[in-house]
């Protein structure tokens, strides 16, 4: 679309007839604040942050400059330039939603805005605090070694067929991996428990304080290989010449290197869940000089071009209106469904149990 547009046909063009419901929203006029504030700096942890600012440049005309940095970095920039009273970030992609919350939102360092227009779209549970996109991180196995994925249960993952053969990043240095943990016990602890009735053919029995933590001490005790990144898990999965026979956890972007070589296959129809789909938390800084532009910038990570370019690594935008490219390589649309939802309404909790979750697989893992 063309920044020389009417507000009524881009709304429509994005938005159906959700716009009109939506009195109190003028996307023109928000248009034309934004052409009278300085440029806005807008940081994420993926690369893709460089092409998104870009292109929401070159469609409304507009200066966006896209910084990539990992999430403690923005948090920390976000941070100081608060205390500073120096506010140069204006848009922040945050996707350690935990820490996003507790350390800048709680803080009143930023604000979550929805626009209006997408507040009948975008499911509540999306909204508070805004959650723009959400990165599955999906079970994956070797198609070179297996027509489907060798296991249907996670519960499988701990017993001594595949010890030594499940392939993941380690929990201790990656929160993202905790917070599922803590996910699992909070909201699908009957569902991990199911499962183990449906593996076994009996009822879990254990000493732990749930059937989620027991899970946890199993798959830890079973020699998991554990990586340093994405990437080396996903070489260790689908190497197309790989000796070993791995199954492991993934981001849906390394899919990509299929086209490379890479062997990797979707564990759809694994139970309870294939994977877990991991929130972003999209964020304006308080005292951004520039308030409207970085209202229009989020407004515009919610459309299908302004998440585009991290739709081909399999990242789900929240508005249900825009669905994955066609060419997005691990086929996430079709088996979403079977993706564990993380609910940000208890994030603060998983913040406050990442420490635990890390002492439950350290005093138990075993190579």
């Amino acid at each position: 679309m063309k920044r020389n547009l009417t507000a009524a046909v881009i709304a429509s063009a994005l938005l159906g007839s959700t716009f009109a419901q939506a009195e109190t929203f003028d996307l023109q006029q928000l248009i034309a604040a934004a052409k009278q504030e300085q440029p806005i700096t807008v940081y994420a942890s993926t690369g893709k942050i460089v092409q998104q600012a870009k292109a929401f440049s070159e469609q409304y005309g507009l200066q966006a400059n896209g910084v990539k940095a990992d999430a403690p970095q923005i948090i920390e920039i976000i941070s100081r330039e608060a205390q500073a009273k120096n506010v140069r970030a204006d848009v922040a992609i945050v996707e350690d939603a935990p820490a996003g919350m507790t350390q800048l939102l709680n803080k009143g360092y930023v604000q979550s805005w929805v626009p209006d227009d997408l507040k009948s779209s975008i499911p509540a549970r999306y909204q508070d605090p805004l959650t723009v996109v959400l990165a599955p991180n999906v079970f994956a196995y070797n198609t070179a070694h297996h027509a489907t994925c060798p296991v249907t249960n996670l519960w499988q993952l701990t017993e001594p067929a595949w010890r030594g053969r499940v392939a993941m990043q380690d929990p201790t240095s990656k929160p993202a991996y905790t917070d599922w943990f803590s996910q699992m016990e909070t909201h699908y602890d009957q569902q991990v428990r199911e499962a183990y009735q449906q593996q076994f053919g009996k009822p879990l029995q254990t000493d732990e304080k749930s059937a989620t933590a027991a899970f946890v001490k199993a798959l830890a005790g079973n020699g998991v290989l554990l990586t340093h990144s994405d990437n080396d898990a996903a070489s260790a999965i689908g190497a197309p010449d790989g000796k070993t026979d791995f199954v492991g956890l993934v981001s849906t972007a390394k899919f990509r290197d299929n086209k490379q070589g890479m062997k990797l296959g979707l564990c759809s129809g694994l139970k309870p869940f294939i994977g877990w789909n991991y929130p972003s938390l999209g964020v304006v800084a308080t005292g951004s000089k520039s308030p409207n532009t970085a209202k229009l910038f989020i407004h515009y990570l919610l459309t299908a071009e302004g998440i585009a370019p991290q739709g081909v690594d399999g990242k789900m935008s929240t508005n249900p209106a825009v669905k994955l490219p066609a060419d997005e390589a691990s086929g996430i649309e079709k088996y979403r469904g079977e993706l564990m939802e993380y609910l940000t309404a208890t994030a603060k909790e998983d913040w406050k149990s990442r420490q635990d979750w890390q002492d439950i697989w350290s005093l138990n893992y075993k190579k």
